[in-house]
């Protein structure tokens, strides 16, 4: 991996962290976002024991990671937190919070517990080449099945969830082995 200025990776985090405020406040994931993207670049991110999302291509990860999985998270915050930089490898790996645009009964706000973040890896010209996702599933089911129970969770997340229940695979997602057969021999 090619050694990037330390100082042209922290630009790249604050342009990337500004480009996420935009999102947070328009909605608009792909339009703020995607020019972060080399035209070659993938972005995945584990959906569980046997599934993973994966994107390859700038029009992809355009169209379905900041697309559609993010269809119903439009007024949700990503607070950065702490970003870690190895400029010697052109890695950046940050961890942020999932805040929800909602408050429970007692005030408190809906938010992923556990550990959220990015590892990236930088492209140069102020692009990643690579983006792999990691969080807290369980801590995210749980507070989806929270807010479901409150009758809060957005309608188009509810009908990815039914999607997943009924054995589905979700736009991008693939299945990482062979489902094991109910059948026995």
């Amino acid at each position: 991996m090619p050694h990037f200025p330390r100082a042209e990776l922290d630009e790249m985090m604050e342009r990337w962290i500004r480009a996420n405020r935009d999102a947070e406040e328009s909605g608009d994931w792909a339009g703020h976002l995607g020019p972060f993207y080399a035209e070659d670049a993938e972005y995945r991110w584990n959906m569980g024991p046997n599934e993973e999302f994966r994107a390859r291509g700038l029009e992809e990860i355009c169209d379905v990671a900041l697309g559609y999985h993010m269809r119903g998270f439009e007024r949700w915050k990503y607070p950065y937190r702490d970003v870690v930089v190895d400029e010697r490898r052109g890695i950046v790996v940050a961890f942020y919070g999932q805040i929800a645009p909602l408050t429970r009964e007692d005030g408190t706000p809906y938010e992923v517990d556990g550990i959220s973040g990015s590892r990236f890896e930088y492209a140069g010209n102020f692009q990643w080449r690579r983006q792999r996702d990691f969080f807290d599933l369980g801590n995210v089911k749980s507070l989806f099945f929270e807010m479901a129970g409150a009758g809060v969770l957005e309608p188009v997340v509810k009908r990815k969830i039914h999607e997943q229940a009924r054995g589905g695979l979700l736009p991008g997602v693939i299945r990482l082995r062979q489902q094991p057969s109910n059948v026995r021999g």
